[in-house]
């Protein structure tokens, strides 16, 4: 099974890589005691992205035919041989030496194609590439940062899911579904030329039924020691090429069973190629030619390596034709990267432009607010209408489906709805709020933190009268399990928020404010449940009795860090960054977001 990293052709000698809405008007109908309470419905307009023109599946399907009949050699990423290691060969991505599989066996696995006309309608000019990618919640696909830089998915990009086999000539797609691609990510600091920090995330137009697999953590080592069983049966898995003298790669899903090596094996092998800490290789070692060789190969490129049910690497390089003596194959190490690609799988946010934004309700009015992040402050408020009869607002996804949800509370009677958008071939509508909880007024605090037993799926947590902390485990149908019992005493805190991962390692936290002392704590979630779900907590500030709010809606500056926003009784919000430090630095200096803020009662 080959799988090249980066670069290379394919069948027909395609290329193979291896390497919210605007003003609204909503009706909020008053209740009376004696009558029954009317549930608030924000008649809220469709997300720009679900009204926004996306490709038909004809469109798709074309995008698809173009990539397979396309040549491109323009993005072809190669070395020439350097001192300092044993392999003496140019680089270039694989998978060799392989075995068929099917995609019940993996499910997540996805064929990502991309062709470009070059605005032309003459075809000769045509080119195309294909990668390998895995479905990492059901809009989000975790690739190599080689296969989307430079390339524009949404405009030319097409993603299969579902399918063992490659699309045929005349377009059958072997009972897998084409979707678009809504955006795209790539890790900041890549660089071509290094390979370095290959790893990125696109964000499909519509959710896909392919059943998710998920990223390691940034804690796990035992995946990448040679010592243990789990590296030394991690598998690959990809459509690349199968041997090193043809280019054509492989109608078939494909596996192979490549252990992972040590970095000092690693590094002996490819001198200063190797960058430790931020690669793993994985062999055996090649023979020299495709007999006894297992290995990457063109058109593997983005596709995981997986141990023990998760990603663990992302398909990077190799050399040219993957099967030169002593070569391993090469993957981006997806524990170093975790951090950055976490918020992007739970990323959603009112504008899709990768940064969270801030939702308020002026408390005089009554009407709520959407103000798109513009990095470090906000853009100017959009209305949503009229959110009386509430007392409190969460945003989160609960079933994943790319589109921001809101939870919110009624007043009146307690109950918890849930509000969200269901995106359709028309543009979708708001669907009726759904009633989540009943009679939680009790409740002190409700949180939407993402995800916090680690199975990818966004979870609730609350606190009621007694000061005990509840997890309720989504089920990613906007529907929870039943609740889970973490502790006592969080009655002892005034403030307990979060979104998202402000430590890092891909697992979402909490902070929690003690009202007696204005100490501010860090709860760092394990990525597990139950009593065990946060690790000991870590002050993080002293008497932080000067903010009389705070929000935090996940990573507003785009950096792949979640945020926290404090604001003063004088109404100036500031932005405290997250630096991903689990101490005391855990945030950056403070900078002013803007002034007036005092208006609002309610931060989702």
């Amino acid at each position: 099974m080959g799988i090249p990293m980066s670069g290379g052709a394919g069948r027909h000698r395609r290329r193979a890589w291896i390497a919210l809405p605007v003003a609204v008007a909503a009706a909020l109908l008053a209740t009376s005691a004696n009558a029954a309470t009317v549930v608030p419905e924000p008649q809220a307009p469709a997300p720009a992205a679900a009204t926004a023109s996306t490709p038909s599946q004809s469109e798709l399907e074309h995008r698809i035919a173009g990539a397979v009949a396309a040549e491109d050699t323009s993005r072809t990423m190669t070395r020439s041989p350097m001192s300092g290691g044993k392999v003496d060969s140019t680089v270039s991505p694989m998978i060799i030496g392989g075995t068929t599989t099917t995609i019940t066996s993996a499910p997540w696995m996805a064929q990502l194609w991309y062709t470009d006309d070059q605005g032309t309608t003459d075809t000769s000019d045509d080119t195309g590439f294909f990668c390998g990618g895995a479905v990492v919640a059901p809009t989000k696909i975790l690739t190599a940062a080689h296969c989307v830089k430079g390339a524009n998915w949404a405009k030319g990009g097409a993603v299969v899911t579902g399918a063992t086999q490659l699309p045929s000539e005349d377009g059958d797609l072997h009972g897998g579904t084409a979707t678009a691609v809504l955006r795209q990510w790539y890790h900041p600091s890549y660089n071509a030329d290094t390979i370095d920090n290959d790893i990125a995330v696109l964000t499909l137009a519509a959710p896909v039924k392919a059943t998710p697999i998920r990223m390691t953590t940034a804690t796990d080592t035992a995946s990448y020691d040679p010592a243990t069983t789990g590296a030394k049966t991690a598998k690959v898995y990809g459509w690349g090429r199968t041997s090193s003298t043809s280019d054509d790669i492989s109608e078939t899903l494909k596996t192979a069973t490549l252990p992972i090596k040590s970095d000092t094996t690693c590094a002996a092998a490819y001198g200063s190629w190797f960058i430790k800490g931020h690669m793993t290789c994985a062999g055996p070692a090649a023979s020299g030619s495709d007999s006894g060789t297992t290995a990457i190969c063109s058109g593997d490129s983005g596709g995981p390596l997986v141990v023990n049910g998760r990603i663990v690497g992302v398909v990077s390089w190799n050399v040219t034709d993957c099967v030169a003596k002593g070569a391993y194959s090469v993957f981006t190490k997806v524990s170093k990267y975790v951090g950055a690609a976490y918020p992007r799988v739970d990323d959603t946010n009112l504008s899709f432009d990768h940064k969270a934004d801030l939702w308020a309700r002026n408390s005089s009015t009554k009407v709520g607010y959407e103000q798109d992040s513009k990095g470090t402050t906000f853009a100017a408020r959009q209305s949503w209408g009229d959110w009386n009869g509430v007392n409190l607002v969460r945003q989160t996804d609960l079933n994943r489906d790319g589109f921001q949800d809101l939870l919110y509370r009624v007043s009146a009677t307690g109950d918890v709805y849930w509000l969200r958008f269901v995106p359709s071939s028309t543009g979708g509508a708001w669907a009726d709020p759904k009633k989540v909880f009943t009679d939680w007024r009790t409740r002190t605090r409700i949180v939407t933190p993402g995800d916090v037993t680690g199975d990818y799926k966004p979870d609730l947590l609350s606190v009621d009268s007694a000061g005990v902390l509840w997890i309720y485990p989504g089920k990613g149908d906007g529907s929870f399990a039943a609740r889970v019992r973490v502790g006592g005493g969080w009655s002892q805190y005034n403030q307990l928020l979060g979104h998202g991962d402000f430590t890092g390692d891909g697992k979402a936290d909490v902070l929690a404010r003690n009202k007696s002392t204005g100490d501010l704590y860090l709860y760092k979630g394990t990525g597990t449940s139950g009593t065990g779900v946060f690790a000991a907590r870590v002050k993080v500030r002293t008497n932080w009795s000067g903010y009389n709010a705070f929000d935090a809606v996940g990573d507003i500056t785009g950096d792949g860090r979640a945020d926290l926003l404090a604001r003063t009784p004088g109404g100036t919000l500031y932005l405290y960054k997250g630096t991903g430090k689990a101490t005391s630095e855990i945030f950056a200096t403070r900078t002013s977001a803007g002034t007036g803020f005092q208006q609002y009662d309610i931060f989702g």
